[in-house]
């Protein structure tokens, strides 16, 4: 997993379930863009013209994790939970699986802590789907 808007949250949910450690490899917290080129390979270029709460950024987040920890599946998640700024609820979803990635755009509703409690509930669900999709 590769998260930023969720900080962890996603990761979280797995490791409540025993045998989490049959699955789960490796997991990237990637809340700065420079965390998200370091470790994933999220293009710079990408960060600077789309911007990090993007289709592409949670893309090249998904392939790049499944890359790194040399995994089937991937996923990424960027978001913007909330800022003084920012109205909260844009969140970007990607998931790999066996090369194959799937990005879908969510405009969520809540406070920070709902909207990155229910980003972390649509990815399990995207998760679900791509497996069901892939090896049925």
């Amino acid at each position: 997993a590769a998260e930023s808007c969720t900080a962890g949250m996603f990761t979280a949910r797995l490791v409540n379930v025993a045998g989490a450690s049959d699955v789960l490899n490796e997991s990237f917290i990637t809340y700065a863009n420079e965390a998200k080129i370091k470790y994933l390979g999220v293009k710079e270029d990408t960060l600077n013209t789309v911007g990090a709460v993007s289709e592409d950024t949670a893309r090249q987040m998904a392939e790049g994790v499944a890359r790194q920890a040399g995994s089937n599946v991937g996923v990424g998640i960027t978001g913007l939970a909330e800022t003084p700024e920012k109205k909260a609820g844009l969140v970007y979803i990607g998931v790999s699986v066996n090369g194959k990635t799937k990005v879908n755009k969510y405009q969520l509703n809540g406070n920070r802590q709902k909207v990155r409690e229910t980003a972390v509930c649509r990815a399990l669900t995207m998760v679900r789907h791509a497996l069901v999709e892939e090896f049925l």
